[in-house]
């Protein structure tokens, strides 16, 4: 009796081992099925943003688009060229600032950030990071504007800095963890200081990584317009004091996409292409870095 109960276990077994197989493999398939639905599903606004802006935005590229200023609706379309050149003076001294202060935070954070303080500077830049875009255009307004007298892309420079500020501290404290604490310990056991086995070693051995962050950050500023109604405000003019007025193409496109005239929304159009292939570009570059970064770590 026994030996026959026990035969008919062993043989029992096979079946149960091939029905729980059939069951992983079922529910593997199944939760793949979702991600890939999901995966389509976050990927089809993309595709259908990009499809829009170039099927709308091809048609109004041209040469003035680059090289002319703003014209009045009854002598033509005119071009963009103030706001393409205000844009990249905006963002590139947003970027020198936010870029610098942010470097600086992340290696204290990553190197000497210990205690109360250093969670509490986490903690901030964590909170600025969510922080509505307009309520920091609102403080450069009170904190540069108002005191200048003007409108000035100081003011919008700054706005954006401090846009782009959280993502290089924490891009720039997570790649400077990630670097071997053997590369240190060689370092410091030479006796060389600490400032500057940072400076010779650390950074130079991180600096892939951290460029990659940057560059995502300043992608992420490129396009920002809510911060300049209150601190750039646009100009019709090529006017390119960083204490005046200064035009920007997100502000330009804002005029025009919101204005009554077919040819403002042409050229809208045209500038979004535009402003999408500069963000485009700069993750590019960023994907390229991290990549080589990656294989130069390997």
């Amino acid at each position: 009796m026994t030996l026959t109960t026990s035969t008919a276990a062993a043989s029992a077994q096979p079946s149960r081992l091939a029905t729980g197989l059939t069951r992983r493999k079922a529910t593997n398939w199944v939760m793949l099925s979702l991600l890939v639905l999901t995966l389509g599903i976050a990927i089809v606004p993309l595709l259908a943003i990009l499809a829009y802006v170039l099927v709308r935005g091809i048609p109004g590229l041209n040469g003035a688009l680059f090289t002319q200023l703003p014209k009045p609706v009854l002598k033509g379309a005119g071009g963009m060229q103030n706001s393409m050149v205000g844009s990249l003076i905006i963002v590139a001294l947003g970027s020198v600032i936010g870029a610098l202060i942010g470097l600086a935070g992340g290696i204290y954070l990553a190197e000497y950030g210990r205690g109360r303080f250093a969670a509490a500077v986490r903690l901030f830049s964590d909170v600025l990071a969510g922080v509505p875009s307009i309520t920091i255009g609102l403080f450069a307004y009170v904190l540069l504007v108002v005191p200048l007298h003007s409108f000035n892309a100081i003011a919008a420079a700054v706005a954006l800095a401090i846009i782009m500020l959280p993502l290089v501290v924490r891009t720039t404290e997570q790649i400077l963890r990630l670097v071997p604490p053997s590369l240190r310990e060689a370092g410091l056991g030479l006796g060389v200081p600490h400032w500057k086995v940072i400076l010779r070693v650390l950074l130079p051995a991180s600096a892939g990584g951290i460029a990659t962050g940057m560059l995502l950050a300043v992608a992420r500023i490129a396009g920002e317009t809510a911060p300049l109604l209150f601190t750039a405000f646009g100009n019709e003019f090529a006017q390119y004091s960083l204490l005046k007025p200064i035009d920007a193409l997100p502000l330009r496109l804002f005029k025009y996409a919101s204005g009554p005239y077919a040819s403002w929304h042409k050229l809208a159009q045209a500038s979004a292409l535009v402003l999408i292939a500069f963000v485009l570009a700069i993750s590019a570059v960023a994907r390229w870095l991290a990549r080589r970064s990656f294989v130069a770590g390997r």
